[in-house]
C-alpha cells in the first residue's frame, strides 16, 4: 500500500509539472516563438564573425540591462512610479552616455573600465560559436522567468579562455554578497526604528531630489561595474563609429525599459517591503551604490552586481524583520518570510551560476582541460 501510494503522490507530481509546463508555454507562445526565431538566426550567423559580434551585442545589451536593471534602476521605477516614463528615461540614459564616454576616452576605446582588460578576456573574440550567442538568449528566458540571473557569471564566463578567471570572478562575487549582507542587516537594524516611525506621512520634496542622485551615482557605478557584461562581444578598444553604435543602441533599449516599467523582474524589488517609498528606495541605492564602487576602486577583476544585490536585499528583509516587532512569534513569522524570499533569490541566482559554468565548459576546450588536470 505504501508503494502504490508513493507512486500516486509521484504521478500527481509528474502530472502538476506536466500542466505548469503546458500552461507556461500557452501563455508565453508568441514570446517561446520569438525565442525559437532567435535561436535560429544565432545557428546560421555564428559563422560570420562580424554579422555575429553586433547581434551578439544587440542581444546582451538588452538582456543584460532589462536583468539587471531590479538591481540599479529597480528602485528608481518601483518609487517613481507616477512619473512619465520619458523623463526617467533621459535621466538615466544621459548618465549611461557620459558614463562610457568617459571610460572610452581615458582607456583608449575601452568602454568597460578596463574591467576586460584581465587575464582570461583581454583578448577580443575572433569567431563565434553558437552557444556564446545562445547565453544573452538564455539570459532573455531567464529574465521573462523573473529570475535575478548574474549576467556576469552567463556572459563572460562563455567568452573566458581561463579556469582560474573564473574562480576570481565567483570569488570576489561571493565576498560581495557577504558582505552586502551583513552591511544590510547591520545598517537596516540600526535604522529601522528611526525609519519606521520617520516613513509615516507624505515624504518632503527633497527626499524626490535625493532619491534621483543617489539613484544616477548607483547607475553610473554599476555601468563601471557590468558595462564588461555588454562589451564581451565587442572589440576591445571601439573606433568611433562602434562607439556610437554601442551607445545608441543601449540608449535606445533604456528607453523600452522603462516605457514597460522594468518588465516582469520589476516583481522581484516589488515585494520587498516599502521599497516603493522614496526614502527607503534612497537608502537602498545609497548603501549599493557604495558597496559597488568599493569594489570597483579595489581591483578591475570583474564581478556578479547581481549576488552582491540579492545580499543586499536579503540582509535589509532580515534585519526589518528582526526589529520590526518585540513579539516572539510576529518576529518568527517575519524572519522566516526574509529567510524563504532570500533562499529563493539565492536558488535563482545559482541556476544562472551553474547554467553559465555549463556553457563555459562546453564552449572552451582549455578550460575542460583545466578542470580535468585539477582533478588528477
Amino acid at each position: 500500500m505504501a508503494k502504490l501510494k508513493d507512486q500516486n503522490i509521484n504521478q500527481d507530481t509528474l502530472s502538476k509539472a506536466a500542466y505548469s509546463l503546458f500552461d507556461f508555454s500557452k501563455k508565453e507562445r508568441p514570446y517561446l516563438i520569438f525565442i525559437c526565431i532567435l535561436i535560429s538566426i544565432a545557428g546560421i550567423i555564428s559563422p560570420y564573425t562580424y554579422f555575429a559580434m553586433w547581434f551578439g551585442f544587440a542581444l546582451a545589451a538588452y538582456s543584460a540591462i532589462a536583468n539587471d536593471s531590479i538591481q540599479t534602476i529597480g528602485t528608481f521605477i518601483a518609487s517613481n512610479q507616477k512619473r512619465k516614463w520619458y523623463w526617467l528615461w533621459l535621466f538615466m540614459g544621459l548618465i549611461f552616455v557620459v558614463t562610457v564616454t568617459y571610460s572610452w576616452i581615458t582607456y583608449n576605446g575601452d568602454v568597460s573600465y578596463q574591467r576586460l582588460m584581465v587575464p582570461g578576456l583581454e583578448k577580443a573574440p575572433e569567431s563565434f560559436v553558437f552557444l556564446q550567442l545562445a547565453a544573452p538568449i538564455v539570459l532573455l528566458v531567464m529574465t521573462r522567468m523573473r529570475m535575478p540571473v548574474s549576467t556576469t557569471f552567463l556572459l563572460l564566463n562563455v567568452f573566458t579562455y581561463k579556469a582560474g578567471t573564473i574562480v576570481d570572478v565567483m570569488q570576489k562575487s561571493l565576498i560581495g554578497y557577504v558582505l552586502a549582507f551583513v552591511i544590510a542587516i547591520a545598517v537596516w537594524f540600526i535604522l529601522e526604528k528611526f525609519v519606521e516611525n520617520y516613513l509615516k506621512g507624505k515624504p518632503a520634496k527633497y527626499w524626490d531630489v535625493l532619491q534621483w542622485i543617489t539613484s544616477g551615482f548607483l547607475w553610473a557605478v554599476w555601468i563601471m561595474q557590468d558595462a564588461a557584461n555588454i562589451a564581451v562581444f565587442l572589440p576591445r578598444q571601439l573606433n568611433i563609429w562602434e562607439f556610437l553604435g554601442f551607445t545608441s543602441f543601449i540608449f535606445l533599449g533604456l528607453g523600452i525599459l522603462f516605457y514597460l516599467k522594468g518588465d516582469r523582474i520589476q516583481s522581484v524589488i516589488n515585494e520587498k517591503t516599502r521599497v516603493t517609498d522614496v526614502r527607503a528606495a534612497t537608502l537602498v541605492d545609497l548603501v549599493y551604490g557604495v558597496i559597488l564602487f568599493y569594489f570597483k576602486i579595489n581591483n578591475n577583476i570583474p564581478m556578479s552586481t547581481t549576488w552582491v544585490f540579492i545580499g543586499l536585499l536579503g540582509g535589509r528583509e532580515i534585519a526589518i524583520a528582526l526589529a520590526k516587532s518585540r513579539k516572539s512569534e510576529t518576529r518568527k513569522v517575519g524572519i522566516m518570510q526574509a529567510i524563504y524570499l532570500t533562499r529563493r533569490d539565492i536558488g535563482k541566482a545559482t541556476i544562472g551560476l551553474v547554467v553559465s559554468l555549463i556553457m563555459a565548459l562546453a564552449i572552451n576546450e582549455g578550460i575542460r582541460n583545466e578542470v580535468v588536470d585539477f582533478f588528477k
